[in-house]
């Protein structure tokens, strides 16, 4: 295809006006290019220019851009009114409805209109490039260029190569994204491509462990903000993104995957988008968002559990239980020593991917006394506990109470393996190690990637490090050994590096 892209004076077709499209073209323009911006609405693309306007004057008052550029940007931008005006392009990205017919369509009208050395993009955030462009003329030269919403704010860009996508043509796009600002990380074609697939994790665990009666929502969400450190839990993410947009690319995964058990969808967000509760879209989701209603928040009652009750720390999970007691420490809680708990004491036990349940069978302990606490994430912001089904209230609200007296919230669930946390980021970061594992992504794109997509606190790769892929593989094998679920085996990624020892970062 000769020289792919000139380094000055490129031209760039958008194609769509809408929400992705403006905002491509606003990133492109600031990047020096120049920009025809087409919809097969015309008032969609004067309203686009109207926004790109505004958006760039706006940056240069607030100082965040010279004023001198921001005109130069907006005049960068040129409406058109028939794809025609596409001809001289050097790069067309399309920003069309979700509809493979309909983009298949389109390249098709555009493979008669531009050069044959033209890279045709595509902006699909779950449709298959090599499918996309399996009716084209020069497939060689189709290539996916997904970008985040909103695309101004959000750094990251994707960029994937489909089966029959030329390598230069992909590094072409690697090079335009860096002009435009964006970070880009290169994707081999594959279902999700990289951050779709690594976000179902943390969603579709929380939905099914909720389904379970094991949590609620809002505790789901308070315990993957204050402990796991997530700037927003995952129903709150669900409801600002609308059900009706997850569900469906969930459900697209898992059957692109030809049904792999880690994608598997949820019956309780089926039954939500049936119902219409899509989000803050709908004033109602998981949280209602009438904003003419004033909801005074409940006040927490109080712990009043008895304080004076023996405490024992089971040692079967030693650096737990050492973490565990330095908090009793901390709490003025004396622990009894011994390998043995006396006949009334509280059994505090911390299980890594185990439930209350098998704790007390296979340590011997009177499960009416077992609660188990949550070590391994943030104990400071908030505790998470759980009992046997037959744990006496008295034992448990005495554990509340307890690991209350600071002041840090205690969320408690029902019996689960892995509590909340642990099994949420253990399937995160086993996802994260399926796209390594398949080459999908490098190890360090996809660390990238979540970071600047999703905004978790690590990439998935350095999120399993930084609490041990040991500890990762041992959650995965114990959650998989209670439910008999394959959804929760490990990757061999992370198996041979936490058997080696070796970082899940490791790029072999």
């Amino acid at each position: 295809m000769g020289e792919i892209l000139p380094k000055t004076g490129l031209v760039l077709g958008v194609v769509g006006a809408g929400a992705m499209g403006r905002g491509i073209a606003q990133v492109a323009a600031t990047g020096g290019m120049k920009v025809l911006l087409i919809d097969s609405r015309p008032e969609a693309v004067a309203d686009a220019k109207q926004h790109i306007e505004k958006m760039l004057l706006r940056a240069a008052e607030k100082g965040a851009m010279d004023a001198a550029k921001a005109r130069e940007a907006i005049a960068l931008v040129e409406p058109l009114n028939s794809l025609n005006g596409l001809a001289g392009c050097h790069l067309v990205i399309e920003a069309i409805a979700e509809d493979l017919a309909l983009k298949q369509d389109l390249f098709a009208q555009l493979e008669s209109i531009v050069s044959d050395d033209c890279i045709l993009a595509s902006n699909t955030s779950s449709l298959s490039i090599t499918t996309i462009a399996s009716k084209c003329r020069r497939p060689q030269r189709v290539v996916g260029f997904h970008f985040f919403n909103p695309v101004p704010l959000m750094k990251l860009v994707e960029v994937i190569d489909g089966l029959r996508t030329l390598p230069c043509v992909g590094d072409a796009l690697m090079d335009v994204g860096r002009r435009m600002g964006r970070e880009p990380v290169r994707v081999k074609d594959a279902p999700g491509f990289l951050v779709n697939q690594v976000g179902r994790a943390y969603t579709l665990e929380s939905a099914h462990l909720v389904a379970e009666g094991i949590a609620t929502f809002a505790e789901v969400d308070a315990v993957m903000r204050d402990a796991a450190g997530f700037r927003m839990g995952p129903f709150e993410l669900l409801d600002l993104v609308g059900l009706d947009v997850n569900h469906p690319a969930t459900q697209a995964i898992y059957r692109q995957f030809y049904d792999e058990p880690r994608y598997r969808p949820s019956v309780l967000m089926q039954s939500r988008v049936d119902a219409g509760l899509l989000g803050r879209k709908t004033k109602a989701g998981f949280y209602e968002y009438d904003e003419s209603k004033e909801t005074a928040a409940a006040s927490p009652k109080p712990p009043s559990g008895d304080i004076s009750v023996p405490v024992w720390v089971s040692p079967a999970e030693p650096d737990a239980a050492r973490k565990l007691i330095a908090l009793t420490n901390q709490l003025g809680v004396r622990v009894e020593t011994g390998d043995k708990p006396s006949d009334k004491a509280l059994c505090l036990v911390t299980p890594i991917g185990d439930d209350a349940t098998q704790c007390a069978v296979e340590q011997g302990l009177d499960a009416g006394r077992v609660v188990a606490v949550d070590t391994l994430f943030d104990l400071q912001k908030r505790r998470t506990i759980m009992s046997t089904p037959v744990t006496q209230t008295q034992y448990l609200e005495a554990a509340k109470t307890l690991l209350s007296q600071d002041g840090v919230a205690v969320t408690v669930t029902r019996d689960s393996p892995g509590f909340i946390a642990q099994r949420i980021v253990a399937m995160i970061v086993n996802i994260g190690s399926s796209v390594a594992q398949l080459r999908t992504a490098s190890a360090s794109d996809i660390d990238k990637a979540v970071k600047l997509g999703l905004g978790y606190p690590h990439g998935p790769l350095a999120f399993g490090d930084a609490l041990g892929a040991s500890t990762i593989l041992k959650i995965l094998k114990n959650m998989q050994r209670r439910y008999g679920d394959p959804r929760y085996r490990p990757t061999l990624w992370l198996a041979r590096r936490a058997e080696l020892g070796a970082p899940l970062t490791l790029q072999d």
